[in-house]
């Protein structure tokens, strides 16, 4: 099974607790700078091979970045280039269950400087941000069910005909105590992210919010099984 980048991220979280790759971590952030894997190796008095091989872990796992240079003084030509390893500036963020409250902020951040700038009411500006930001999240992974995996919907096979379930809610604390905003942007981006991946079969089915058997007030379905015109957040 792919590995998603809810699994990438967690792993990433995990490997810092490993207290080797965080005491090499913690000298390269110290560092401010590309480090070579002969002066990390040193510091942390580890054989040069058992820095590289850690450090090439924390790369793969996007924690850190790697370039090449030629250590020294040298033209072209003087000498093999070496590996120097940096902090990757993307945080990683992990959570369990999958959360997307980074994403929910950065688009409520967008909503409200659209508002302010435009004199757009918010709620317009919510669903405006939310459906562009899913039409490139639709156009991107190429399916709704690729789009709900990759943003934590956590879709299940729904007991009614071809309906997708989502069993978790990307944006669940947020929905607690400001549930109309949560769910008028999560409807905007799940829309958007059907006309993104050109899918004209399905729609968006809000649920009853006060349904506690589920976390998120919506669901996918057939528009063939609901009718042409679905319920609205709106």
């Amino acid at each position: 099974m792919a590995t998603t980048a809810w699994s990438r991220r967690v792993s990433a979280v995990a490997s810092l607790g490993d207290r080797t790759r965080r005491a090499l971590f913690d000298f390269i952030r110290a560092a401010g700078r590309p480090v070579g894997r002969d002066e990390v190796a040193a510091a942390v008095g580890l054989t040069r091979g058992a820095a590289a091989a850690q450090l090439d872990r924390l790369a793969e796992e996007g924690i850190l970045t790697v370039t090449f240079a030629k250590p020294g003084a040298g033209g072209p030509g003087t000498g093999r280039p070496s590996k120097f390893y940096s902090l990757a500036m993307t945080e990683v963020v992990a959570s369990v269950p999958e959360r997307s409250y980074e994403l929910a902020g950065k688009l409520m951040a967008q909503a409200a400087e659209r508002s302010m700038n435009h004199g757009v009411p918010v709620a317009e500006s919510l669903r405006e941000v939310g459906h562009e930001a899913g039409e490139a999240l639709g156009r991107h992974h190429g399916s709704i069910e690729a789009v709900l995996d990759a943003t934590g919907y956590a879709p299940v096979p729904g007991a009614e005909g071809d309906a997708i379930e989502l069993a978790n809610c990307p944006f669940h604390r947020l929905a607690r105590d400001h549930r109309e905003v949560v769910c008028t942007l999560s409807a905007a981006l799940l829309e958007g992210a059907l006309v993104g991946c050109a899918d004209t079969d399905r729609g968006v089915e809000p649920l009853d919010p006060t349904d506690g058997a589920r976390e998120c007030c919506a669901r996918i379905v057939h528009r063939t099984t609901r009718g042409d015109s679905l319920p609205s957040y709106s």
